[in-house]
């Protein structure tokens, strides 16, 4: 058994989970006992023991990350960038930018769901959906993007942008955040075989049967596309409607308000007349009050 650096687990423990995370989904569990068992009696083996197998979503996330690397720095760099500029941005400009958002997450989603079917694995649509929130909370929230890019995730994650979120909970390590997957190998080109020209009586079969087989992998990419566009269309077009909704709000809550300045004014006016009208009425009245008073004066000097 390969020993620990300086006694600190730590680094051969984030070596073996990045191992063990890249398998594939049903090697997981037989390959961390059998790892449990190889450092028995070690400060590994109950931390290795304490890796959670990681769930589907999450499992197709990891893979996504270390076969197509590129694309996900690249949702997390404009993830970056969208938090930094949101402050300063208008309603529309951010409902655009949210839209954009939207498309590249669910373009990766698509990628992601092929390359899963590469790797053996048919990802439903409820699955689909868990991993495209993954991604979506990796661009809203720094720390899903930092769990997202370790590669040693276990649990899909949702984000609004505003209240924290337990990414701890949601990666197989607490070291993992910070920690970067490596991108998986290139699969080297299949050597070429010397080939000799031999009459194959069944070669139009094959032929037929390869091309029927690449078809139907089309036609599964294609469905999978087709699905995915057919979800954002829907999504596009319930946000629109809605938000004329809105602009219909905005435009009678616009004229309301503008009949309730023009009553303001009119108020105003009125009361400017009245406070008049208040004035001379008060004037006239210190005149007959001061006269009844001389009056009254006069008959008690005569009585």
């Amino acid at each position: 058994m390969t020993p620990t650096t300086d006694g600190d687990p730590t680094p051969q423990l984030l070596g073996l989970a990045e191992r063990l995370y890249g398998l594939p989904l049903a090697e997981f569990t037989p390959s961390r006992d059998a790892l449990v068992k190889q450092h028995k009696g070690t400060e590994l083996a109950p931390l290795l023991k304490s890796l959670r197998k990681p769930s589907t979503a999450a499992w197709v996330v990891d893979l996504l990350v270390r076969h197509e690397t590129e694309q996900v720095e690249q949702v997390l760099a404009v993830g970056s960038a969208l938090r930094e500029a949101q402050a300063t941005m208008s309603a529309d400009e951010l409902r655009s930018l949210t839209k954009q958002r939207r498309q590249l997450t669910a373009a990766v989603t698509t990628t992601a769901r092929a390359l899963a079917r590469r790797h053996g694995l048919k990802v439903t649509q409820a699955v689909a959906d868990q991993v495209e929130a993954t991604l979506t909370a990796a661009m809203l929230d720094a720390g899903c993007g930092q769990a997202v890019r370790s590669g040693l995730l276990v649990a899909p994650l949702t984000s609004t942008g505003v209240d924290a979120v337990d990414v701890a909970a949601a990666v197989a390590l607490p070291d993992a955040l910070g920690f970067e997957a490596a991108p998986a190998p290139a699969e080297p080109p299949a050597e070429r075989p010397t080939l000799t020209v031999v009459p194959d009586p069944d070669a139009d079969a094959k032929a037929r049967r390869a091309a029927e087989e690449a078809l139907a992998e089309a036609e599964g990419e294609l469905e999978d596309a087709d699905t995915a566009w057919g979800e954002a269309q829907a999504e596009v077009e319930q946000l629109e409607a809605r938000a004329l909704e809105l602009q219909a709000e905005i435009d009678e809550l616009k004229r309301r308000l503008a009949d309730l300045e023009n009553d303001a004014d009119d108020v105003d006016d009125a009361l400017e007349d009245a406070e008049e009208a208040r004035d001379e009425a008060q004037a006239v009245r210190d005149e007959a009050r001061a006269a009844r008073d001389d009056a009254a004066a006069a008959v008690e000097r005569l009585g």
